[in-house]
């Protein structure tokens, strides 16, 4: 067998892998996924799937890069379907993208922003930054925009809490995506996420879905507040 046959199987197994152990962490949750139930659909042994993946560990950590880019691609296509001079529509697509993928894929919203990446986090060492550093680097790359048209008001360092500003800068440097945000920046960033996602954990989880079925007006309502607080609203027709 020649090393290109060999280096083209090998990227099928691992696809095929991956793609078997994307539906059963869709299916079944991170704690459904099992080396032995991957290997068994795909038609190898275990110990084969070693070569490949650290355990399972290392699949699940697999499944978590690959669902991490598929979330970051459709929020950023999202907000790059609207006009780029309309920042309030932009962020408003971008935000509803993350909302309703989140809903429409509970577990590997789980898996990146919910228990299962708690106990992936703890059992893998730099886990933490990759969503941050994807998805609030566009975030901040809108962010930055609002700076240079001076549309956005924030808070001076003396007017935050001394415990939180190196939080912050921690927060700021690891979604870094041009120049340096002021912490105030970071701290409305982040003021704006917390509701974000407690909406979406509310949403996903169904909390309160007897009375709160659909959560859209609730989603529309936030982002209304929200970006009037950016000094922004969104475009005529979305929501």
């Amino acid at each position: 067998m020649t090393a290109q046959r060999r280096d083209r199987l090998r990227a099928e197994l691992e696809r095929e892998a991956k793609a078997e152990a994307r539906r059963l962490t869709a299916a079944h949750g991170i704690e459904g996924l099992s080396l032995s139930a991957v290997a068994r659909a795909i038609g190898v042994t275990p110990p084969a799937l070693y070569r490949y993946f650290d355990g399972k560990k290392g699949l699940a950590l697999a499944v978590y890069e690959d669902v991490t880019v598929e979330f970051v691609t459709v929020v950023a296509e999202a907000a790059r379907r609207e006009d780029p001079d309309d920042l309030g529509a932009c962020l408003y697509a971008a935000t509803r993208a993350v909302f309703d993928w989140s809903v429409a894929h509970p577990a590997e919203f789980d898996l990146l922003m919910g228990a299962g990446y708690a106990r992936l986090a703890s059992s893998v060492e730099a886990l933490d930054p990759v969503l941050l550093r994807e998805l609030g680097g566009l975030y901040a790359s809108l962010f930055h925009e609002l700076l240079r048209r001076r549309q956005l008001d924030y808070p001076a360092d003396d007017e935050l809490d001394p415990d939180m500003l190196r939080q912050l800068a921690a927060y700021r440097d690891l979604m870094r995506s041009g120049p340096e945000l002021p912490l105030g920046v970071a701290f409305v960033m982040i003021t704006c996420w917390r509701q974000i996602y407690g909406l979406t954990c509310m949403a996903v989880y169904g909390h309160f879905a007897t009375v709160f079925d659909d959560c859209v007006p609730l989603f529309n309502r936030m982002l209304d507040e929200l970006l009037g607080l950016l000094g922004l609203r969104r475009a005529p027709g979305q929501g």
